[in-house]
């Protein structure tokens, strides 16, 4: 398993940016990727912290998606804020970590990945369209 940095080549995380760019568009929402080597222990408790240290939790609408990967430990996490949480539920983030899980097994991470961010996108559009006055509350990039 390569390192965080270099799990997906150049392309690739050009893919995941454009992505997400592409899932914001039509919202309000807030969309981010965590990667890193390693997580010991609950990988919703990493991606909570993540999710607090990246200031997810201080969007206008609470609409914030955490999509959390540790590649060494191989473990997947996605979470959102309590607004977003609060329509989507439980379900809509373990159904999403399965497909991942599912096609990462068989080495099709990156198109998987914005496919699943594309996925965010439209639940977050449809919850929380796109305002006129709405502004890119978070950095695109992805994290490490």
């Amino acid at each position: 398993m390569p390192l965080a940095r270099q799990f997906f080549s150049k392309a690739e995380q050009e893919l995941l940016l454009k992505a997400i760019a592409k899932a914001e568009e039509n919202t309000s929402g807030e969309i981010r990727l965590h990667l890193e080597n390693f997580c010991l222990g609950s990988e919703i408790k990493a991606a909570q912290k993540v999710f607090n240290r990246l200031g997810m939790h201080k969007t206008k609408e609470s609409n914030g998606i955490l999509i959390y990967i540790a590649t060494m430990s191989r473990k997947i996490a996605m979470i959102g804020d309590k607004g977003i949480h609060e329509k989507l539920g439980e379900a809509f983030w373990n159904s999403q970590v399965q497909l991942l899980i599912q096609e990462f097994k068989k080495q099709n991470q990156a198109e998987s990945l914005a496919k699943a961010i594309e996925a965010c996108g439209q639940m977050l559009g449809k919850y929380f369209p796109h305002q006129s006055d709405d502004v890119n509350e978070l950095s695109n990039d992805i994290s490490f």
